[in-house]
């Protein structure tokens, strides 16, 4: 009886380690086909970087900003939208497992099937590191000059990256609803392209009409954008932060416990 009391507590701690150890090995999986297939990444810079190319040098000198440069007004937006188009390599990634028939054979092995799903998001998470340190010198080489210390970075580097994961979770539910590659790649550029445009990320919003204007102050990625850019080139922060915070929690919250639950659904 001592003996299998015993055992108790290691089962309980053996179960905690098989979705550690599972979650690893997706993750490594899909970090590896990041590797074979470096178009993933390429495709999350070069657009980008046409962006900071296009706004800084054709359109920059004609958009008023007020005290700081528009290259370093323009930054924080191109920061924000890689991570949100970055974030629906997700939805790409699971599509292309479910099309293929491979989530099917995943949840015929011996894992945790939530790992699955871990793996996709926690390697979307690495991929949007990359491109950010990928977009960081490329503003850098047209004139970005932050004036952050460590600590801001870190911060600044820390919401992107919160609201990159959560927006993935959203990003991998819309996979599991639409399961074809086609679908999820409408669905992102539908979602992300008007959210990025009509926001802060290129023009200030008081240039925008008044109806135009109260959602593209209230919106999400908006919150984003100003708490980067305080952070960075130190304009007014005001509440930015915090709000980018609530956000990323609620959107993660959300997507978490909705995109798991159907996944436990369709595996039965």
């Amino acid at each position: 009886m001592s003996t299998i009391a015993n055992n108790i507590p290691q089962l309980k701690r053996s179960k905690l380690s098989w979705l550690l150890i599972d979650s690893g090995v997706m993750i490594k999986r899909s970090l590896l086909q990041i590797r074979q297939d470096p178009e993933q990444l390429l495709g999350l810079t070069i657009q980008p970087i046409m962006f900071v190319v296009l706004f800084r040098f054709v359109f920059g000198g004609a958009i008023d900003t007020g005290g700081i440069s528009y290259v370093n007004f323009l930054m924080a937006g191109i920061f924000v939208q890689t991570a949100a188009f970055g974030s629906t390599m997700s939805s790409y990634s699971v599509a292309i497992d479910l099309e293929k028939g491979i989530m099917d054979r995943f949840r015929s092995l011996p894992m945790m099937n939530s790992a699955v799903l871990v793996g996709h998001v926690v390697a979307d998470l690495i991929r949007n590191l990359l491109a950010t340190a990928v977009m960081i010198g490329a503003g850098l080489a047209v004139g970005f000059r932050p004036e952050a210390n460590p600590f801001e970075w870190v911060l600044a580097i820390g919401l992107l990256l919160l609201f990159s994961f959560a927006l993935s979770w959203l990003f991998v539910f819309v996979a599991l609803v639409g399961k074809s590659i086609q679908f999820v790649q409408q669905a992102g550029f539908i979602i992300i392209f008007p959210l990025t445009f009509v926001s802060s990320a290129f023009v200030p919003v008081d240039t925008m009409p008044s109806w135009l204007r109260v959602f593209a102050e209230n919106q999400p990625l908006t919150h984003l954008i100003e708490a980067i850019r305080a952070l960075l080139v130190g304009t007014p922060v005001g509440n930015h932060v915090w709000w980018t915070v609530v956000w990323s929690l609620a959107i993660l919250v959300v997507g978490f416990t909705v995109t798991t639950s159907i996944f436990r659904r369709q595996a039965k």
